[in-house]
C-alpha cells in the first residue's frame, strides 16, 4: 500500500505574509511551541511532502523541513491531504479518510481537500478552490487571516499546546511563581536564581534549551531546542531553536536561529530566521494616540487590527547598535540596518541603510555574509537557497527602486 501524503498550500492570503514569504512558505512560520507545518503533521500523523508555494520558492531548502514543490503529482502513487498553510488543526483533528475525494472546511470555510490514490488533482491547487460537487467534512480547527493575527493569537496557542506536555519538578534555587505547568525536556536546564512565572500559562523549554540567571520568564512561553536565554525578562513567547536572546521580549514570536543576545525591548512582533540584533536595538508596539497600528507593505497601507503591533523582521535582517523601530515597521529579508537612529517604517529586501541615506546591498556580499552566518551553526547555504535568494533579489528590484527613489 502507497503511503499517505500530506501537502501544504500557500493561498493568495499567506502569500501576503510579508515579508516571511518572500524567503519561506507559509508553513514554515513558528506558531505556539512548532511550526503550521509540523502540527499538521503531528495531528493528522502524515509526513509533509512538500509546501506548494510558487515557483518563487523553488530551491527552498532547510534542514527538517520538505521542499516546494509545483503540485503533488500523481495521486495513484497515494492518498493525498491537500490543507492551507494557514490552517491551525484542533488536537482532536483526525485524519479523514473517506473513499471519495471530499473538501475539509473549518467553520464551514475551505481549508483543504482529501485525494484518494488516482483522483486528478485540481487545477492550480494553491488557490484554495476544489470542485463544488465534491462533499464537505468538517473539521475542528482555525483559519489564520493575516501575520498579525498570526501574532496575536499566539498566547492561546501556547497556552493550549502546554496541555500536551508533562509537568517537570524545577531545579533547587529556581523561583517559581504560581501552579501552571513547567515543563523541561531533555538536556533543558535552568540555572538557580531565575524566576518562572506560571500563572498565566505554561512556561515550556525544548531539549538543550537553557534559561541563565537573572531572568523572569512568564508563561505562556515557549524556548525552542538549544536556545539560550542570556537574561532578562520574557512574557507570552514563542522562541524557536538555537537562539541567543536577551533583554525584554514580550508577545513576540522567533523563529530561530536568530540573535537578540544584548539588551532592548522587543515587543508585539514576529523575527525570522538567522537575523541579528545589535545591543539596544528596540522597538515601539503601541502609538502615542493609543490608536491602530497601520503598516506599509510597499505601496500600500494595511491596518494591523490591533493597538500594539511592534515590528516584522524578514529573514536574515541584521540591525547595528541603537536601532529604533517604530511602531508597525516592515523590514524585508536581507537588510542591513546600521548607524542608529529609527529607519523607515517599510525598508524592502536587500537594502542597505544607514545614518547617512539608503542602498541596495550588493548580492553578492549579502550571500557571503549569510553563508558565513550560517555556517558558525553548522549549516549550509545550499545552491537551491542561493537561487532562491538572487530571485528574490530580482523580484524586489522594483520596491528597492521606490524606495530609494522616494
Amino acid at each position: 500500500m502507497a503511503p499517505e501524503r500530506l501537502f501544504l498550500f500557500d493561498d493568495p492570503v499567506a502569500r501576503d505574509w510579508h515579508p516571511f514569504v518572500l524567503t519561506r512558505p507559509a508553513g514554515e512560520i513558528l506558531h505556539g511551541t512548532e511550526t503550521l507545518r509540523a502540527r499538521c503533521e503531528r495531528v493528522f500523523g502524515i509526513p509533509c511532502k512538500g509546501h506548494i508555494a510558487g515557483a518563487a520558492l523553488e530551491g527552498y531548502e532547510e534542514p527538517g523541513a520538505p521542499p516546494c514543490v509545483a503540485d503533488p503529482g500523481r495521486t495513484a502513487d497515494g492518498d493525498a491531504l491537500l490543507l492551507s498553510s494557514r490552517f491551525v488543526p484542533a488536537e482532536s483533528a483526525g485524519p479523514p479518510r473517506p473513499d471519495a475525494p471530499a473538501v475539509l472546511a473549518a467553520g464551514g470555510v475551505a481549508v483543504g481537500a482529501w485525494l484518494p490514490a488516482g483522483t486528478q488533482v485540481p487545477s492550480r491547487p494553491a488557490s484554495g478552490r476544489f470542485p463544488e460537487a465534491w462533499p464537505r467534512i468538517p473539521v475542528p480547527g482555525a483559519l489564520l487571516g493575516t501575520v498579525w493575527e498570526l501574532m496575536a493569537a499566539n498566547r492561546e496557542r501556547l497556552r493550549a499546546d502546554g496541555e500536551r506536555f508533562a509537568g517537570s519538578r524545577l531545579p533547587a534555587g529556581v523561583h517559581r511563581v504560581g501552579g501552571g505547568r513547567v515543563h523541561l525536556a531533555e538536556g533543558a536546564v535552568i540555572e538557580p536564581g531565575v524566576v518562572v512565572d506560571a500563572r498565566d500559562g505554561p512556561v515550556m523549554l525544548g531539549a538543550g534549551a537553557r534559561v541563565g540567571a537573572p531572568c523572569r520568564i512568564s508563561g505562556p512561553a515557549w524556548i525552542g531546542p538549544n536556545t539560550n536565554v542570556l537574561g532578562g525578562a520574557l512574557a507570552n513567547v514563542s522562541i524557536g531553536p538555537n537562539c541567543r536572546i536577551r533583554g525584554e521580549v514580550t508577545s513576540s514570536i522567533v523563529l530561530g536561529y536568530s540573535n537578540k543576545s544584548h539588551d532592548g525591548f522587543l515587543g508585539h512582533s514576529i523575527v525570522g530566521r538567522w537575523v541579528n540584533l545589535g545591543a539596544m536595538t528596540s522597538n515601539s508596539d503601541l502609538k502615542n494616540t493609543y490608536g491602530p497600528v497601520r503598516m506599509h507593505v510597499g505601496s500600500r497601507t494595511v491596518d494591523t487590527g490591533l493597538t500594539k503591533a511592534g515590528c516584522l523582521l524578514g529573514d536574515h535582517v541584521r540591525t547595528g547598535i541603537g536601532t529604533l523601530f517604530d511602531t508597525g515597521t516592515l523590514v524585508g529579508a536581507g537588510s542591513n540596518l546600521f548607524g542608529g537612529g529609527m529607519p523607515p517604517k517599510f525598508v524592502p529586501p536587500f537594502s542597505w541603510v544607514s545614518g547617512d541615506g539608503a542602498a541596495e546591498y550588493d548580492l553578492d556580499r549579502f550571500l557571503a555574509t549569510a553563508a558565513l552566518v550560517m555556517r558558525r551553526r553548522q549549516i549550509r547555504l545550499t545552491p537551491g537557497m542561493r537561487t532562491l535568494y538572487r530571485r528574490a533579489f530580482g523580484e524586489t528590484a522594483g520596491l528597492r527602486a521606490r524606495f530609494l527613489r522616494d
